[in-house]
């Protein structure tokens, strides 16, 4: 028997699959422009017995093809408390929006808070500025977790930010410290939010914001508490789904 989840993402695609043993195989691929078509290129020739959507488009991949669909909040409560059974905090920084979800000892969501207007502060934020400044996104972080001093970046609206930087970069700032700026400010809202929900350890970091080592550094100093990074941050939603699937 296969049980699978899929999160679909406005940045990627995660699709999880456990078996009757909860051996664990999944992709993660761009969500693209056409995400339905990104999904049935995943599922091609694959059949399970039950398959779960959550995530941006989990709308969309129940109307075509999920057997049924549950809220990110949950798929991440479930992923977190399964992969980490110390959880009691999560945040999840993904492409277009970030979670800070409260869970008690038993797995349920006390409390959560979720950005998902704009992109500040997210993957999004993060990718548009490692752009401005002729980074790859993996070598903006880096590059900033080495800078020696900051620049701070006043705002946080994607577009101004980007001109922001550009002005910055006119002036003669190094890039690097401009990076470490950008960074600081995302941390500064992230805690914000955390602190709003509650930080309980132990805390795990989700998302593909999570790879990023200078965020993971500045999140670390700035809540005083260790981080767990998942081994692959960006499939703890997929893998809630597909717990779910397999509770029927």
């Amino acid at each position: 028997m296969k049980f699978a989840g899929i999160d679909v993402g406005s940045r990627t695609i995660a699709l999880v699959v456990l078996n009757e043993n909860d051996d664990m195989s999944y992709t993660v691929t761009d969500t693209g422009h056409q995400p339905l078509n990104r999904c049935m290129k995943l599922l091609d020739g694959k059949n399970f017995n039950r398959l779960i959507a959550t995530g941006y488009g989990r709308h969309i991949a129940h109307a075509e093809f999920a057997d049924d669909i549950i809220t990110e909040i949950k798929a991440f409560a479930l992923g977190a408390k399964a992969l980490h059974p110390s959880c009691r905090t999560i945040l999840d920084i993904g492409g277009q929006d970030t979670k800070v979800i409260s869970i008690d000892t038993g797995g349920r969501v006390k409390d959560f808070e979720m950005n998902d207007r704009c992109a500040a502060g997210t993957g999004k934020f993060l990718e548009v500025m490692a752009k401005a400044l002729s980074y790859g996104i993996k070598e903006m972080g880096k590059s900033a977790l080495g800078a020696p001093k900051s620049v701070k970046i006043n705002s946080m609206c994607t577009v101004f930010a980007e001109s922001e930087v550009t002005s910055l970069i006119a002036k003669g700032e190094e890039r690097e410290n401009i990076a470490l700026g950008i960074h600081q400010s995302v941390c500064e809202r992230t805690a914000s939010m955390l602190n709003r929900v509650g930080v309980i350890k132990d805390v795990v970091f989700a998302g593909g914001v999570a790879k990023n080592v200078c965020m993971q550094e500045l999140l670390k100093r700035k809540l005083g508490v260790e981080l767990i990074i998942p081994k692959e941050p960006q499939i703890v939603g997929a893998f809630g789904a597909a717990l779910y699937a397999k509770q029927g």
